[in-house]
């Protein structure tokens, strides 16, 4: 099993950062194929996201994302692919940071433009 480890450092607070999480949460039921549950607590919430072959949770403080998920055999030969598709999502909803926190990072992968 191959494994994935993100985390993205912010500054919004928690309520701020909540907004953002379901927002993902929503996306990447959408786009991915995602089956997720949204839990809110008191100081952090956790997304818990799953498909086949696939299995993780989204932790959301007042100050950080961190994104820990296993990959079946199969999909693990993606993680590359994977892991720069959930960079981009957290960087297209997180403003940037001064302190460089939600940046473009190498993992970061430039979508095609379309074709005409």
């Amino acid at each position: 099993m191959a494994d994935l480890h993100i985390v993205r450092k912010h500054a919004l607070g928690l309520k701020e950062a909540r907004k953002i999480a379901f927002n993902w949460a929503e996306q990447v039921e959408n786009d991915l194929g995602m089956s997720c549950t949204y839990e809110e607590g008191r100081s952090a919430d956790k997304v818990c996201f799953s498909r086949s072959g696939v299995q993780g949770e989204l932790q959301v403080t007042k100050d950080r994302f961190e994104l820990d998920a296993k990959l079946g055999f199969l999909v693990g030969a993606f993680k590359g692919r994977i892991e720069a598709e959930i960079t981009e999502m957290l960087n297209q909803l997180l403003p940037e940071s001064p302190a460089g926190g939600a940046g473009k990072t190498a993992a970061a992968v430039k979508k095609p433009a379309a074709k005409k």
